[in-house]
C-alpha cells in the first residue's frame, strides 16, 4: 500500500449527471490520500487506443478556488458509446502497460462494463468499475450515478405539463429513454402523478388505455392526464385492432407519438392529445445532491480497493453503504429490469395508475 501507483479513469458509454463528480473524488482522494499519480483518459477505449492520457490533479481543476467538477454535468474526460471495440482489443490491450498503468477505474452502464470486463480478463488489467445510468439496469446496486438526477428532471418536466394539461382538457403524452428497462419511466411516473406509465417489462393494451382515460372523464371528471412512455414499452394483444387502412401504424415516428395515434383513434370521442420526447434533455443537467454524495463515496470507494490491490470488483450501493461486488457476476446478471410483481408496480396500480397488463 506504500508504493506509489500509477492509475487511469475513464468514462464510457452515454454521459449522464454526476460523472464528474466521481471524478473529482478519485483524483483527490488518490492524490491526497495516497499521493499516487491519475491519469485521465480521454473518450474511453478510443483514448486507450490512441495512447492518450491527461495528468489530472486537484489544483489544476480549481478556478479561484471553485471547484466545478462538483456541480458539472456531462464528463471533462468526453465519452462514446459506439463503436467496434473488440476489433481492437489486441491494440488497446497494450495501451494499458504502455501508458504505464498500474490500475484502471472505470465509470460506466451495463453495455460498457461487459466491454471492459472482457478486456481486463484478456490483458489482466487491474480493474475497478463504477456504476453509472440513467437507466438504472446495472444489476447488484441499488443506485447507479446518474439516474437521481435524470428522475428529478423527468418530474420536473412532468410537474410544467400538469399545469398545461387541466388548462386545455389534454391528454400529455411524455416519451422518456429505457428500451430494455422501465425504472427511469417508473420512478418518474409515479413521482411525477401520472395516470398512465409504460415500460418495456409489462406489454400494455391500448383498449385499456382508453378505458382508463374514459373513466378518468366520466367518473371522476378529469379531462386531461399524463402519461409517461418508456421508449422500449410494448403492446399487449388487444382484443380491437387500431390499425387503419391508410397506415400501419408501426412505430417509426417515435413510441411516444405512435401511442398517441393510438389512442386518438380508438376513442369514441376527440382526445386533444400531445407528445413531449424528453431525449437528450434527461441525461443533462447539474447533478441532484444524491448523485453528488453517491458518486463521492463510489469515488472514494474504488480507489480504497486499488489501495488494498482488490480487482476485478464494481463499486455498489447496497443496505446504506457502498460495497464491492464481482465484476463478472454484475456482467452476468446486466441489464436489470423491472420486476413486473415489484412493491413500485403495485404502489403504482394501487394509487390509480394504469402500468399495463399485470398478472
Amino acid at each position: 500500500m506504500g508504493n506509489k501507483k500509477r492509475i487511469g479513469i475513464l468514462t464510457s458509454g452515454g454521459d449522464c449527471p454526476g460523472l464528474n463528480c466521481v471524478i473529482r473524488a478519485v483524483i483527490s482522494h488518490a492524490t491526497l490520500t495516497y499521493n499516487w499519480e491519475v491519469l485521465g483518459i480521454p473518450y474511453a477505449t478510443q483514448g486507450l487506443l490512441e495512447r492518450k492520457a491527461i495528468a489530472l490533479n486537484m489544483h489544476g481543476l480549481d478556478l479561484r478556488g471553485i471547484d466545478p467538477l462538483l456541480s458539472m454535468g456531462g464528463t471533462i474526460l468526453g465519452t462514446i458509446n459506439k463503436g467496434d471495440t473488440l476489433a481492437h482489443a489486441g491494440e488497446i490491450i497494450a495501451s494499458y502497460e504502455a501508458l504505464g498503468l498500474d490500475a484502471l477505474i472505470v465509470i460506466c452502464g451495463d453495455g460498457s462494463l461487459a466491454i471492459l470486463h472482457e478486456l481486463a480478463s484478456l490483458g489482466k488489467w487491474n480493474l475497478i468499475a463504477i456504476p453509472k445510468t440513467i437507466d438504472n439496469d446495472v444489476a447488484l446496486t441499488e443506485r447507479a450515478i446518474g439516474f437521481d438526477t435524470a428522475v428529478s428532471t423527468i418530474v420536473d418536466a412532468l410537474n410544467r405539463l400538469t399545469f398545461t394539461a387541466p388548462s386545455h382538457d389534454r391528454v400529455m403524452v411524455v416519451e422518456v429513454m429505457g428500451r430494455a428497462a422501465g425504472h427511469l419511466a417508473l420512478h418518474s411516473g409515479i413521482a411525477g402523478g401520472a395516470d398512465v406509465i409504460l415500460i418495456p417489462e409489462i406489454p400494455y393494451s391500448i383498449t385499456s388505455i382508453c378505458r382508463h382515460l374514459v373513466e378518468l372523464r366520466v367518473r371522476w371528471q378529469r379531462k386531461f392526464a399524463i402519461m409517461v412512455v418508456a421508449e422500449g414499452a410494448k403492446t399487449a394483444n388487444d382484443s380491437f385492432s387500431c390499425t387503419t387502412a391508410e397506415s400501419s401504424h408501426a412505430p417509426v415516428c417515435g413510441l411516444g407519438q405512435y401511442i398517441a395515434e393510438q389512442v386518438d383513434y380508438c376513442s369514441a370521442k376527440k382526445i386533444d392529445m400531445r407528445v413531449s420526447v424528453l431525449g437528450h434533455i434527461q441525461r443533462g443537467g447539474i447533478p441532484s445532491a444524491l448523485d453528488r454524495l453517491t458518486a463521492t463515496v463510489f469515488g472514494k470507494a474504488a480507489v480504497d480497493l486499488v489501495a488494498q490491490e482488490k480487482y476485478g470488483l464494481m463499486v455498489a450501493w447496497q443496505n446504506g453503504q457502498a460495497v464491492a461486488v464481482p465484476l463478472k457476476e454484475v456482467v452476468a446478471k446486466s441489464p436489470l429490469s423491472v420486476d413486473p410483481h415489484s412493491e413500485l408496480v403495485e404502489v403504482a396500480s394501487s394509487v390509480g395508475i394504469y402500468i399495463g397488463e399485470t398478472v
